[in-house]
């Protein structure tokens, strides 16, 4: 747990495939196992990670998110998710220095970053609500969200390379 007052030593790290066992502890703790019935987790579970980033405090992670390879309507994007934080430490603001470290990603890659997440929050790192892109299943279509060049349109499929 951070400590106020006290300078954490925290850095965030590409995710290592050394890291997969914590980074599914972490990401099973915050959303439970009712995640494997979301569309966002199918499709998933059909793209290759093109990066993950993580927060270590000294050996400990305490936070974790993936970036995925995507393409809508043909073209290609970045799929932003699960953003997961060791539930301590949910307010110091680890979560959102993943997401810069994902869109620095993008950026530096030239693709577009589409996720499922609050608008509020995610409105803060210039996310829109893309309303003309389609997931292969249910989603709230005001929590599908999109930065990136001009609004993208049509359906969303995994891509099985980075």
């Amino acid at each position: 747990m951070l400590d106020a007052t006290m300078t954490p030593l925290l850095r965030i790290d590409a995710e290592t495939p050394a890291d997969a066992a914590a980074v599914e502890a972490l990401v099973l703790a915050a959303f439970g196992p009712g995640r494997f019935a979301k569309t966002a987790e199918r499709l998933r579970e059909r793209a290759a990670v093109r990066a993950g980033f993580v927060v270590r405090e000294g050996t400990w992670l305490l936070g974790s998110v993936r970036l995925w390879s995507i393409a809508i309507d043909g073209a290609p994007a970045l799929f932003l998710g699960p953003i997961a934080v060791a539930v301590d430490n949910r307010k110091a603001g680890l979560g959102a220095d993943l997401v810069e470290a994902c869109l620095a990603h993008a950026a530096a890659a030239g693709l577009g970053v589409l996720l499922v997440g609050d608008a509020p929050y995610f409105g803060r790192f210039g996310f829109t609500v893309a309303s003309d892109v389609r997931l292969p299943g249910p989603v709230d279509p005001a929590r599908l969200l999109w930065r990136g060049g001009g609004p993208p349109a049509g359906m969303v499929t995994a891509r099985a390379w980075a």
